[in-house]
């Protein structure tokens, strides 16, 4: 443990699998940084494995990845809001519970919107809208960024791990409806001809689909890795 940062802070640095807390951090970052965090560098599934479930179990179809994205992204930016502006007036002892109780109101406000206004795909995704609750991503960043940095930042923040999250399961989802059921977002794409693949919008074409992206992304950082290297021998 580095000098100068208490144990308290270099767990909380770690929880849930955060990457680049603010701890550390010789210069503060640009607003464009924060944004842009969790879009690629520290994306929340691709490189932290953070919401997994959700992103297993929705991603059969583009219009469950668009609601349960939003939705995800509305509850990330409104409880990061929210905890940055009474940070100072919560005591540590009681911070997680009272963490969870604002998410929850926040999932509470987007289950029922997604409800009267989407009811098909809300029974579609059944309990995993209310599951939020208990996503990694959302108290993870409530504890280690939004409980430490102003309220810009952390809407910044809360922003593009909102993003990062949506479009890997916009991509999951494309790609397991596509091969599934020949559709994308319902419209028909390929001819009367094709075959679909079953296993596709069943839960092995999930760990198949994301396995394949976490190969790619590792694959590409392994050639800059050694591309890297190359240059500085």
């Amino acid at each position: 443990m580095s000098a100068g940062v208490s144990p308290d802070d270099a767990l909380r640095g770690a929880h849930c699998g955060h990457v680049g807390a603010a701890t550390g951090r010789s210069e503060p970052a640009t607003p464009a940084q924060d944004l842009l965090r969790g879009v690629w560098r520290e994306n929340p599934t691709l490189v932290q494995l953070m919401g997994l479930c959700p992103t297993l179990a929705v991603t059969n179809s583009v219009a469950n990845c668009l609601a349960m994205g939003t939705a995800t992204m509305f509850v990330l930016i409104g409880s990061g809001f929210l905890v940055s502006l009474v940070r100072k007036w919560v005591p540590g002892e009681v911070r997680i519970s009272a963490y969870v109780l604002i998410i929850a109101t926040f999932v509470t406000v987007a289950d029922l919107a997604l409800a009267a206004m989407a009811p098909a795909v809300h029974k579609a995704l059944g309990p995993f809208v209310a599951l939020i609750v208990v996503n990694c991503i959302i108290l993870g960043r409530a504890e280690a960024f939004a409980s430490r940095n102003t309220v810009g930042r952390s809407v910044l923040d809360a922003t593009g791990m909102g993003i990062g999250f949506t479009w890997v399961m916009l991509v999951m989802g494309s790609v397991r409806e596509v091969l599934g059921n020949g559709t994308w977002l319902g419209i028909r794409v390929f001819g009367e001809s094709f075959e679909p693949w079953v296993i596709m919008v069943l839960p092995p074409g999930g760990f198949l689909t994301l396995g394949s992206m976490l190969l790619v992304v590792g694959a590409w950082k392994h050639g800059q890795a050694e591309r890297a290297k190359a240059r500085v021998s």
